[in-house]
């Protein structure tokens, strides 16, 4: 599986500071990976998904203004 990181920017994540995984950010196709999960992104800043491994992060000086 994936040992991926991917760098956000705040406007990649939804409107609840986060993303799903699979994610075509991360050069993944829904047909070939796991289930789709949510992970929070907004709240420290980064998430690992737990059955990948890719870790998804806010680049350096990013902001989440959710709402």
């Amino acid at each position: 599986m994936s040992k991926t990181s991917v760098e956000l920017l705040a406007k990649d994540l939804n409107h609840a500071g986060g993303v799903y995984c699979p994610n075509p950010l991360a050069d993944m196709k829904l047909w070939n990976s796991h289930p789709k999960v949510y992970l929070d992104v907004a709240h420290t800043g980064q998430a690992k998904c737990p059955y990948c491994g890719t870790v998804y992060q806010l680049k350096d000086g990013e902001h989440f203004h959710g709402h």
